[in-house]
């Protein structure tokens, strides 16, 4: 089977286990988003589930995502390019805010005043108002981005007031486990930190858990391995594959 085919396929299926979990939680259905999220996925994939249905698409890095909305964009045609939302879905960098403003639609990582403070300056400049959410660290592991619970109502405080960004969610991700359930608690947990801060879209679940998600209060699922299928090797992995093996 072709990528195509295959992609076309995996979204098709992704679509109605999202529909369906919807429904068990009773909620509408076209209140969920697909997010692909195309770290390290080569533009003829993204491209595949575009034509499949796919429009938000999610980056981790700035620079690897303006590569490849132009690469994407030249595939697909200029009215489906039009139709599409690019997310940034990775940690962001002050010194990177400019590129991401210019790229991206919707920031999902947003972690701090003083990066809200330099998104909202280069917003400005570019005349574009930036959809964010804020990141939130349910978890507590030292390796994730994102405020504590309880910095939070300082920190939206702070960011409600910067003309040029549009604060509409909070964003998670909770610690890997083998058993989906097991994210339940930190999912229940953003919906009920959203709703007191009367904010109405949720960014959390992965390719592993989203169906629980969803049941939680998902209105942004980030969906990748299961969505494009493994990621590629690079060009410097493949040809130490081809080294090893001559």
């Amino acid at each position: 089977m072709s990528d195509t085919a295959a992609i076309a396929g995996r979204f098709a299926a992704l679509r109605a286990r999202v529909e369906a979990a919807a429904r068990r939680a009773g909620r509408d259905p076209a209140s969920v988003r697909i997010v692909g999220a195309a770290k390290k996925q080569p533009p003829e994939r993204v491209a595949a589930a575009v034509r499949a249905g796919l429009r938000d698409v999610g980056e981790n890095y700035v620079q690897e995502a303006a590569a490849k909305r132009v690469a994407v964009e030249a595939l697909v045609g200029p009215q489906l390019a039009a139709s599409l939302q690019w997310h940034g879905i990775g940690h962001l960098q002050r010194n990177k805010a400019r590129e991401a403003v210019a790229c991206f639609g919707w920031l999902h990582a947003v972690d701090g005043a003083r990066l809200a403070t330099e998104l909202d300056r280069r917003a400005a400049e570019a005349g574009r108002r930036i959809t964010v959410l804020m990141q939130v660290n349910l978890s507590g592991e030292a390796t994730k981005s994102g405020v504590a619970a309880d910095v939070l109502p300082a920190l939206l405080d702070a960011v409600h007031g910067l003309a040029n960004l549009r604060v509409v969610g909070l964003m998670t991700m909770p610690e890997p486990a083998p058993d989906p359930e097991a994210a339940r608690p930190v999912f229940a947990r953003l919906r009920a930190l959203a709703a007191a801060a009367a904010l109405p879209e949720l960014s959390m679940g992965m390719s592993d858990d989203f169906e629980v998600a969803v049941e939680e209060g998902a209105t942004l699922v980030r969906i990748g391995t299961a969505l494009f299928g493994a990621r590629r090797p690079s060009a410097n992995a493949q040809r130490a594959e081809g080294e090893r093996r001559s």
